[in-house]
């Protein structure tokens, strides 16, 4: 059963270039960095990105993680995905994890697309013979025909987003975590995408969503967390929390 459990976790990101008391102004004025501005036990500036958050979802759950820009929306994710790791507090997770965040990152433009099927399809935590099973459609569903054997380098924008939006989908994760709805492509295969999306969300066991489009919310999920500044402001109904989140805008 797909499950994660977050007791008081705390992240923080300490800041090295600064210059007084234009420091505050310079974070979240001109960079727009989430979170709480803080200090260290040194007296050293640091942004408080997420503050002993609480929380457990299971199998079922459909989650929508809202809140204005800089809450700690796709932080809270690649948390939970494994790329940071909290300065206080645990995180167990129990399940096959797949993020679909940034979608090319991990790809190296120098190499052909067929490598970077390989390549990117063992960092997200396939084997090489889940890789040999699922290549063939993976260049299919990717529409690129003979460009999967030229370096990325020379894709268009469109094409490299059309082969990292084919890898990417192609697990059929315990525990599914989407940075917003992914629109690839031209029309034709934008559509193709959002169906694929919807499958992917209807085989995963437990979906957290990060989106500011309360249709798309209404539609897919069953519960939400609020987040303000990296605190949870609320967690449970998806309609409870919608409701506290337009009362809060």
């Amino acid at each position: 059963m797909a499950q994660v459990s977050l007791q008081n976790v705390t992240l923080e990101y300490p800041i090295y270039d600064s210059i007084g008391r234009s420091l505050r102004g310079r974070v979240f004025g001109q960079l727009r960095i989430g979170g709480a501005f803080d200090t260290d036990v040194r007296g050293n500036p640091t942004v408080v990105a997420l503050k002993d958050v609480s929380l457990e979802f299971s199998s079922g759950d459909r989650i929508a993680v809202l809140g204005h820009n800089g809450a700690g929306k796709t932080t809270f994710l690649r948390l939970l995905a494994g790329v940071y790791e909290p300065q206080r507090g645990t995180i167990k997770i129990n399940g096959r994890v797949s993020t679909i965040i940034n979608i090319q990152l991990g790809m190296d433009r120098s190499a052909s697309g067929y490598e970077n099927i390989l390549v990117c399809g063992l960092l997200n935590g396939l084997s090489r013979n889940e890789i040999d099973r699922k290549s063939q459609e993976i260049a299919e569903f990717s529409e690129l025909g003979s460009f999967l054997e030229m370096p990325v380098r020379t894709y268009s924008q469109g094409m490299a987003m059309r082969l990292a939006f084919a890898i990417c989908t192609s697990i059929e994760p315990d525990i599914l975590l989407l940075d917003e709805w992914i629109g690839a492509g031209d029309a034709d295969f934008l559509r193709k995408a959002q169906l694929r999306l919807k499958k992917l969300v209807g085989v995963s066991n437990l979906l957290v969503l990060a989106t500011h489009r309360i249709q798309l919310i209404k539609e897919l999920c069953n519960k939400a967390l609020l987040l303000e500044h990296g605190e949870v402001k609320g967690f449970g109904d998806v309609n409870e929390i919608l409701r506290l989140y337009t009362a809060r805008k």
